[in-house]
């Protein structure tokens, strides 16, 4: 199994979750966060003036899935967060010992 983490535009967040759910990925969870990347930082306008946000908001995802989902869960994020524009995220794919689905105590990636 392989936990999948990345960093996308929150506008985008809606566009990466019908993605996931065309791979019939239901599970994951997300959460708003703040901080930077390598990309400099750049003036944005925002009613009116020009402003540089030092630390954007950010959509982190996180979904556990088997591994022979690797390459196509990858393709669906990049799809979907994809802008061509600096900023546009990170995704992080680390390895997973176990799953325990604490009901059942079944335990394996047909937790997943």
């Amino acid at each position: 199994m392989i936990r999948v983490t990345c960093f996308i535009r929150p506008h985008r967040l809606e566009e990466v979750r019908t993605a996931l759910s065309r791979l019939e990925i239901s599970g994951l969870s997300v959460s708003d966060v703040r901080g930077s990347g390598n990309s400099e930082e750049r003036p944005v306008r925002f009613a009116g003036s020009e402003m540089t946000i030092a630390l954007p908001i950010r959509s982190r995802l996180e979904v556990v899935a088997k591994d022979e989902l690797l390459e196509p869960l990858i393709e669906a994020i990049v799809a979907g967060a994809r802008t061509g524009e600096p900023g546009d995220g990170k995704i992080f794919v680390e390895p997973v010992e176990d799953s325990i689905r604490i009901r059942t105590e079944e335990r394996g990636s047909d937790t997943v």
